[in-house]
C-alpha cells in the first residue's frame, strides 16, 4: 500500500502531499476525486486522472518532499536550501558522529541522519520536551530514528556527555554562550556550523569563535531563485526564497 505520495499537476506547477489515506475509497483534490484503487495500481511516475478527467502524476515522497510538505512542525525549520548546504560544508559523511544543539522539529536532523546512516550517529540536545517528541515522530516516520540520540538538555547549564565529534551544528537563540562547550567536544580541525538570523548575532558569534581560537571562519547566506520553465519565456519567478538565516562555519584550532 502506498502510505504517502505526491500528486503533481500535469497542467500546472501544483502538487499535493498525501499520507495515511486510511480506508477511504477516494481522495479529493480541488480538480476532482481519485480512487484509492487507481492509486494503488499506478506505477510511480505514471499519470492518473480525477473523475473530472484532470491528469496528475503520482510520485514517491523523498526527503526533500517530506520536509517541504509533510514535516510536522511547531517551529521555524531549516529548509533544504540551507540544510543541504550545511551538511556538505560540515563535511558530513556516512559513519560520522555529529553533534547538534537545538533540533526543533527535526528538519536538519533528518537530512544529516540520512547521510550518516547506516553506521553513524547524531547526538542532539534540545531543551524543550515537546520539540523532542515532535522530532522523534518525524524521524520515526522516515525510518531514521535509530541514527539519532536526542537528549533533553540546556547547554547553558548542562554539560555535553559525549566527545570526539566529527562535526557540530548550533541553532539556538544565543549560540555564543555555548560555543566553547561545543568546541571542546569536537575533534581538532573539524567544523562547527551555526545558524543565526540577524547581523548583531553574527558579531557576537565571530567574537567568541576568535576567542576560542577557531580558524577558517566564514559567513554565508543562501538565496534561492527559481525560474519559469516555459521554453518560450524563461525568466525568474516573481517570488523568491531570500533571507532565512546566516550560516557561520569554522574549524576547531589547537
Amino acid at each position: 500500500m502506498k502510505s504517502r505520495f505526491i500528486l503533481i499537476d500535469c497542467q500546472g506547477k501544483g502538487r499535493i502531499y498525501f499520507e495515511n489515506v486510511g480506508d477511504n475509497e477516494f481522495i479529493s483534490t480541488h480538480k476532482g476525486n481519485i480512487s484509492i484503487e487507481d492509486i494503488e495500481q499506478a506505477d510511480w511516475g505514471s499519470v492518473i486522472t480525477t473523475h473530472k478527467g484532470h491528469p496528475y502524476r503520482i510520485v514517491e515522497v523523498d526527503i526533500n518532499d517530506y520536509i517541504m510538505f509533510g514535516l510536522k512542525r511547531e517551529t521555524q525549520i531549516i529548509y533544504p536550501k540551507d540544510s543541504g548546504f550545511i551538511t556538505v560544508n560540515l563535511g558530513i559523511k556516512s559513519g560520522d558522529k555529529i553533534f547538534e544543539c537545538g533540533c526543533g522539529s527535526g528538519a536538519l536532523t533528518l537530512v544529516m541522519a540520512n547521510v550518516v546512516s547506516p553506521n553513524g550517529k547524531i547526538f542532539c540536545y534540545e531543551r524543550k520536551e515537546r520539540f523532542i517528541n515532535l522530532a522523534k515522530k518525524n524521524l520515526q516516520f522516515n525510518n531514521l530514528k535509530d541514527y539519532v540520540v536526542i537528549k533533553e538538555k540546556d547547554l547553558e547549564n548542562d554539560e555535553i556527555d559525549e566527545k570526539d565529534f566529527d562535526a557540530a551544528f548550533i541553532d539556538t537563540k544565543e549560540p555564543w554562550k555555548i560555543i566553547e562547550k561545543v568546541s571542546i567536544s569536537l575533534k581538532p580541525g573539524r567544523k562547527l556550523g551555526i545558524l543565526v538570523p540577524t547581523f548583531n548575532q553574527i558579531v557576537e558569534v565571530l567574537k567568541e569563535l576568535k576567542r576560542v581560537k577557531h580558524f577558517d571562519i566564514s559567513v554565508k547566506e543562501i538565496l534561492l531563485r527559481e525560474f519559469k520553465t516555459i521554453p518560450d519565456r524563461v525568466r525568474p519567478e516573481d517570488r523568491m526564497v531570500a533571507h532565512t538565516g546566516f550560516l557561520i562555519f569554522s574549524r576547531k584550532g589547537v
